[in-house]
């Protein structure tokens, strides 16, 4: 195998296969990532046997052929050379490899390809298409609502949804911790098979999250019973889904907060931060007031030290005291972009609803504290 390529073509597609290879790993080869050059194409692969990552790239190709290599050496030495330069990379036997670079030269110790796990790219199940964009504002807006507990692993993903109607169809993701609940839905103009929900695994998210970041054009959703497929530009990205029943987020919603609250979002942003600055770590506990035209927050710790705040606005609603975790409100707050946002309450116990009139596709849930 020889093959000459660009440092900045091959340094984005090793970012992208970098971030889903299991350092800490007992298989050696899962530590690597294969390289295949053939018909002036090149073509990586990485897995950690739950996300594969399959992108093709254009070189020139001398010889073609292939090899694995340990994907943090290859990244690291790629990262530290020039932007502008060419590299050269040769495999004779498949258990060295040779990286030229200007006046560099390295020799890396490499794994044959038949030692790497066979990524399987087919998929029978329901196609759609979606702008990357779109998908990326739905994930990043649920995101931080995943769960982390293992015990609860249906909970460890974000669930993914389609329904159609009247030749349109919508798609909806849910993530929640039990504490608060994220929901996003968007309308793609494509009429497609129901999808009764899936649920995708929290790492995918992520890695998912920074490929879509950087890119605006339409991308390829391949679902069936235990797999999705993202096919984005020249990248396969495939993925295990979570096997088991996410909640019915439906029956979360609330139907009767009629206490509605129109806040400024940045005021409230930084006087739940400032008041939780003395709150214990393990439980940030703050109590939200509501009178007539101003709020309240106050917050006491272990060591009796104190906190309080008041919010002059709007508001005519019932009059009760109800707390939450201030970490959770704020997450909240920062995922909505509104000037003025609205939060809906019930009474001093029951769960709240966030909102910005801007986007009523995006709700946030969340539930009060025992205080």
């Amino acid at each position: 195998m020889k093959f000459k390529v660009k440092k900045i073509e091959i340094f984005k597609t090793l970012s992208h296969l970098q971030g889903i290879v299991d350092k800490k790993n007992t298989l050696p080869i899962l530590s690597n990532i294969l390289i295949e050059a053939q018909s002036n194409y090149l073509t990586l692969s990485s897995t950690d046997m739950d996300i594969s990552i399959v992108e093709k790239i254009k070189c020139n190709v001398e010889e073609e052929g292939a090899t694995t290599i340990n994907s943090q050496i290859l990244y690291d030495i790629v990262r530290k050379l020039d932007d502008d330069c060419e590299i050269e990379i040769i495999s004779n036997n498949g258990k060295l490899l040779t990286l030229r670079a200007n006046g560099s030269r390295f020799s890396l110790a490499s794994l044959p390809k038949e030692d790497f796990p066979i990524i399987e790219t087919e998929n029978d199940g329901t196609t759609l298409k979606i702008n990357s964009q779109i998908l990326f504002k739905l994930i990043d807006k649920t995101k931080f609502a995943i769960s982390n507990e293992e015990t609860r692993y249906f909970l460890n993903g974000l669930y993914f949804n389609v329904h159609s109607e009247d030749n349109n169809s919508t798609v909806t993701i849910v993530g929640t911790d039990g504490h608060r609940l994220a929901k996003f839905s968007a309308i793609i103009d494509q009429n497609i098979n129901q999808i009764s929900g899936v649920i995708i695994p929290k790492k995918t998210i992520y890695e998912l999250s920074k490929l879509l970041s950087d890119t605006d054009q339409d991308i390829e959703i391949l679902i069936n019973t235990n797999k999705i497929i993202f096919l984005i530009d020249n990248l396969v990205f495939i993925s295990k889904l979570i096997d088991g029943s996410f909640p019915d987020y439906k029956r979360v919603i609330p139907k009767d907060n009629n206490n509605v609250l129109e806040v400024h979002r940045e005021k409230l942003l930084s006087a739940v931060d400032r008041v939780s600055t003395i709150s214990n770590e393990k439980s940030p506990v703050i109590k939200i007031k509501l009178l007539k035209n101003i709020i309240n927050l106050n917050t006491i710790n272990t060591e009796n030290s104190t906190a309080t705040e008041d919010l002059k606005l709007s508001y005519d609603g019932d009059e009760f005291e109800i707390g939450f975790n201030s970490k959770y409100v704020m997450d909240i707050v920062n995922n909505l972009e509104d000037d003025i946002i609205s939060i809906k309450f019930k009474d001093g116990s029951s769960p709240i609803i966030a909102q910005e009139k801007s986007n009523s596709n995006l709700v946030y849930v969340l539930m009060p504290m025992r205080v």
